[in-house]
């Protein structure tokens, strides 16, 4: 493996919490351990970009994994071992229980099969997660011939053990200081090596996803949820690399071992865990009728209550799990949130408590060949415990005075997407003191409004009426523009959607030429500095070439009662026509062609589906309609919700049949002006 820029530059900044992914991939797939248990040994001998010395400590890693990883069939082995030399070093998860009728707490080894194995009552104290479902640690394990003579003896004792798990106090100040010496492009790809992915093998979509499987680790009480096709990875993160994750797959969920035992008072596992990741969540159920219930109260406030005591945890809730058919025929038979269990797919409560859903169809299918890292990446030790320092404090800060977000969201749409900014924030930038470019905090606050309204949108699919308004917005600085956030999965370029357009934008109706019928077209301008109309296709055709000059001449003439103070002469429009349908002359769409400019001057969004329909002469007036019954067909088959046309058209449209006049609303202008105000986002 040749090392490449980013190795280098690695290497430099973080000397030491270094390992070689493929290693990692090799020693995992050949002990019985997860990955971050390798990674340990790893980055405690081999963490170096040195061959000699890679070579050196691979040797004592082999040795020491095969040495003390207990196989199957080996077990007696082991137990031998520790007969015959006294002690025995191996590395296991260990978990404890108490034993109220002797009073002392055993330990069990599940590698040895061994269930009653003596520990100290500190020791457990010290590591209170064996009480839970335990943690891996190197155990030294030792056997006693005298208490093995005795009735009931229990001649195997924990004498030491040592959590595989990096505890280092200046984790996060060695992370932050490092941050400077990377560029976010570079910082991003650091963070994918890590987890073991190679970042050019991904699109940029797959990147985000990945990033934002991160964000439970660094935000405290973070719910999220991602559904896909199998074979993506969505639980790689949550089972092999942090020890701060517990991974359940599948079948039942106790309300004693998530929350609290009531016969112990034993704190359960999100009071243990950063992250409880629920794999295979189709196959998830509680073992109690109130299971859920807790487990909704837990994900809106973080506390529980179970007997006199409410109890505050910050460990967030993580659902996984795989469509069986693709996403377009999901979302045509159900919602998106259909594979959840029967208590959670079609509660709305319960999806208002999942601060993202994450597209898992935006990831690809994994290939080892082509997706998995060979080069290096942070040791994930050391990575597990800056996310784990990381979760004291938020990063909202950064959104106040800059980002204000649109009517349509909700207290608990707000307090999602500001967790998610606030994690994203906290990964890319974890030094508080290094600033936010406002494109990146867009993108950002772009990805965070997605996913949230991901949510929202199966929630729309449940309770239409209680979950109407869906079109998240957001606008940067005092003057921004309002730009709304669609999720790609349901909004296409080439197809009519609810949401708004942005500025400049419009959908309109051709009535056509003598060749062909009605067509649609999408009219597109920006706006710029300098002055006239530039039409940027080539060759133009001479019906829109007239279309764009009558439209051009009405915007300057009426140019105070259309865009007010704003000078149209003092700009340059840049117009494109994009024809949907085979018709591609343009051919009397001046009116929203002269909509289009002052959207886009005004910097103000049309409407969410609408159409626009209608010509306006040199003179401002509307010119007549021909087939306005085709028109409205035209815009029923497009999927439009609303058509904007003339009022002389009004009398043509008796002929319109009863069942396609309820599929549509039907709107009336007088002129540019009527046309405008009534086609504008209010």
């Amino acid at each position: 493996m040749e090392l490449d820029r980013l190795d280098r530059l690695m290497a430099e900044a973080f000397e030491g919490f270094l390992v070689r992914k493929d290693l990692v991939r090799k020693y995992s797939r050949q002990y019985p351990v997860p990955t971050y248990v390798v990674e340990f040994m790893l980055g405690r001998y081999c963490a170096s970009i040195d061959d000699n010395e890679i070579n050196e400590g691979l040797a004592i890693v082999e040795r020491q994994l095969s040495e003390r990883t207990v196989r199957t069939g080996t077990e007696e082995l082991f137990k031998a071992r520790a007969r015959d030399e006294g002690s025995v070093k191996l590395i296991d998860i260990v978990k404890a229980r108490l034993d109220a009728k002797n009073d002392c707490f055993v330990a069990e080894l599940p590698s040895l099969a061994l269930k009653d194995v003596r520990v100290d009552d500190q020791l457990v104290r010290n590591h209170e997660r064996m009480l839970t479902d335990g943690f891996y640690a190197e155990v030294t394990l030792s056997y006693d011939s005298a208490i093995a003579q005795e009735k009931g003896g229990r001649p195997f004792a924990i004498d030491n053990l040592r959590a595989i798990q990096l505890s280092k106090a200046d984790a996060l100040q060695v992370l932050i200081r490092a941050r400077s010496h990377f560029t976010l492009e570079e910082w991003k790809n650091l963070l994918l090596r890590s987890i073991g992915l190679e970042p050019e093998a991904l699109s940029e979509r797959g990147q985000a996803v990945a990033l934002l499987r991160m964000l439970p680790f660094v935000e405290r009480n973070y719910n999220m949820v991602e559904l896909g096709p199998r074979g993506t990875g969505k639980s790689h993160l949550f089972q092999q690399i942090s020890p701060y994750a517990h991974l359940i797959s599948g079948g039942k969920a106790t309300v004693a071992k998530m929350f609290v035992h009531m016969g112990t008072g034993q704190r359960g596992l999100v009071c243990q865990y950063d992250v409880v990741c629920f794999d295979e969540i189709s196959g998830v159920s509680f073992d109690q009728k109130d299971g859920v219930n807790i487990l909704k109260g837990y994900m809106e406030s973080g506390e529980f209550s179970r007997g006199k005591e409410s109890i505050r945890a910050s460990g967030g809730i993580v659902m996984v799990g795989n469509f069986d058919m693709d996403i377009e025929q999901q979302q045509r038979i159900g919602h998106l949130l259909s594979p959840l269990p029967q208590e959670m797919r079609n509660d709305t409560a319960f999806m208002d408590r999942l601060h993202a859903y994450l597209p898992g169809w935006d990831f690809p299918k994994l290939n080892p060949n082509e997706h998995f890292t060979d080069h290096f990446g942070l040791v994930s030790d050391f990575l597990s415990e800056c996310w784990n320092q990381l979760r004291n404090g938020s990063r909202v800060a950064a959104l106040q005075g800059r980002v204000n977000f649109g009517g349509a969201l909700s207290g608990r749409d707000i307090t999602a997407v500001n967790k998610t900014v606030s994690g994203l924030i906290k990964i890319l930038y974890p030094d508080p003191e290094m600033p936010v470019p406002d494109e990146e905090l867009e993108n950002v606050v772009r990805l965070a409004l997605e996913c949230r309204r991901r949510v929202k949108e199966q929630q729309k699919k449940c309770l239409k009426t209680e979950f109407r308004n869906t079109h998240f917005s957001y606008t940067i600085g005092e003057d921004g523009v309002e730009q709304f956030v669609a999720t790609p999965e349901l909004h296409s370029e080439d197809q009519i959607d609810t949401d708004p357009l942005p500025p400049g934008q419009v959908w309109a109706i051709s009535p056509g030429s003598a060749d062909a019928g009605a067509s649609l077209y999408r009219i597109e301008v920006t706006v710029g500095p300098g002055s006239g109309v530039k039409i940027l296709n080539h060759p133009i055709p001479p019906s829109f070439r007239e279309s764009v000059r009558y439209a051009e001449q009405n915007l300057y003439t009426r140019s105070k009662e259309l865009v007010g103070d704003r000078d149209p002469r003092g700009h340059e429009f840049s117009i494109q026509l994009r024809a949907m349908d085979n018709d591609k002359s343009g051919e009397g769409i001046s009116l929203p062609v002269v909509v289009a400019l002052c959207s886009g001057l005004l910097e103000r969004s049309l409407r969410g589906g609408l159409i626009l329909v209608g010509a306006i002469n040199l003179g401002g007036s509307i010119d007549s309609l021909r087939n306005a019954v085709a028109t409205i067909e035209l815009a029923i088959e497009k999927g439009a919700e609303t058509v904007l046309m003339p009022v002389s058209a009004r009398k043509q449209l008796f002929e319109l049949s009863d069942d396609m006049a309820t599929k549509i609303s039907i709107q009336f202008y007088s002129d540019a002006q009527d046309a405008l105000l009534k086609a504008i986002v209010a």
